[in-house]
């Protein structure tokens, strides 16, 4: 059953283990003298090819970093602080979620930039394609990739990386999340075998024998409702005018209400989206600055057209999204990185708890993120993720 939890190691460890067959997931309390140590007794004596580590800004990064490396030394071990945890029994704060790659079914590399300022484009993408080519030669038979990428939360460098990564993608999907710091926003922090970072990102390039679906999902409609972009500065992620007007002013009188109204909770319930292509993208607005300007999570710039979007049913809407992944069979795990403003709607709307059900039903493991990576993109107020399936089911990668 989805979500069910097992603590076999309950004289020894604080940590709870999930139930699926293949990719071990287990949770923990950060506050807890050694928590790694707990993850690691609770996700057993496995020869992991991958390790990743969800880890609350409550806890000691650098305590959790170094015993990572000790207690999984044989395995690629990464991670990343969050906006909030997904384990076994759906939304978390305050906790360390590890989810562990079996050997015998995944193969991953890594790929690293340590400085988000200062990186060759060209480098990455052929490490990249080499990263790929040695999975390729490792196990040749395994025909199911996907790239998980975590990136600092706060470097403002999301929508650059991703559309540089993309280019040497080939016609294997990534996805990924921008690391959190609850809803602080002041320091964000990844983890790479027992270092810590910051302005970085990391990529995991997995193979499995494990068929695959990579998706992206949203539960919100674009409305009539369309504002111009008359002011900007893109680097900084701000907008200063809309509509020749204000830019915190103009989006109140838009939405009927006063400026000094305006806070998370708007912003969640009251997202843009831009359109690129045949699709609508999430623009989510993270604050306003304290003259007034709109300070966004992801890019932005001049004569960008904003379309006010509406939520749908946010329970059902998750219901029919997992639904969809599980035809042919149930995944084995959903690995998923889920907006905060989800969360805040979620709360918000006193649907937290259904929305942690549906998760936990659907076995989904993971982090709320500062936004979110789709193949060349980079959005939010968005879930996206893999879902990964015993290697009978008949699922191919997409």
């Amino acid at each position: 059953m989805g979500g069910e939890r097992i603590d076999p190691f309950a004289d020894s460890s604080q940590a709870v283990r999930c139930a699926p067959e293949i990719v071990r997931t287990a949770n923990v309390v950060c506050t807890v003298a050694d928590p790694v140590q707990d993850l690691s007794h609770a996700l057993g004596d496995i020869d992991f090819e991958l390790v990743l580590l969800f880890v609350s800004p409550q806890a000691d990064i650098e305590h959790v970093a170094a015993r990572s490396i000790e207690l999984f030394n044989d395995s690629l071990v990464l991670g990343c602080t969050t906006a909030g945890e997904l384990n076994c029994d759906g939304y978390s704060d305050g906790s360390i979620v590890a989810v562990g790659f079996p050997r015998d079914q995944f193969r991953a590399r890594m790929l690293q930039v340590d400085d988000l300022g200062d990186y060759d484009a060209q480098t990455l993408i052929d490490r990249m394609i080499q990263g790929r080519n040695a999975l390729m030669r490792d196990v040749p038979d395994w025909e199911y990739e996907f790239n998980f990428l975590m990136i600092d939360g706060l470097s403002r460098c999301e929508d650059r990386l991703t559309a540089d990564l993309a280019l040497g993608l080939g016609p294997v999907p990534l996805f990924g999340g921008s690391a959190g710091d609850g809803e602080t926003f002041e320091t964000t922090f990844l983890i790479a075998n027992g270092k810590v970072l910051r302005n970085a990102a990391i990529v995991a390039q997995i193979r499995t024998i494990c068929p695959i679906k990579v998706f992206k999902s949203d539960h919100l409609v674009p409305t009539d409702q369309r504002m111009v972009v008359t002011g900007a500065f893109p680097e900084q992620r701000l907008v200063y005018e809309i509509n020749a007007e204000p830019a915190a002013r103009e989006y109140a009188r838009v939405l009927g209400i006063d400026p000094e109204q305006l806070d998370t909770f708007t912003f969640a319930a009251h997202p843009v989206v831009v359109r690129i292509g045949d699709q609508h993208h999430v623009r989510s607005i993270q604050k306003v600055a304290d003259n007034g300007d709109l300070c966004f999570f992801s890019a932005i710039d001049e004569g960008l057209v904003l379309t006010l979007a509406e939520p749908l049913d946010m329970v059902g809407h998750l219901e029919q999204e997992m639904q969809a992944l599980s035809v042919g069979g149930a995944p084995d795990t959903i690995l998923a990185c889920d907006c905060l403003l989800r969360k805040v709607e979620a709360e918000q709307k006193q649907l937290k708890g259904k929305i942690s059900d549906v998760l936990a039903r659907n076995r989904v493991v993971g982090f709320s993120t500062y936004g979110e990576q789709l193949n060349s993109m980079h959005v939010n107020q968005t879930l996206t993720g893999v879902a990964i399936y015993p290697p009978a089911h008949s699922s191919k990668s997409g």
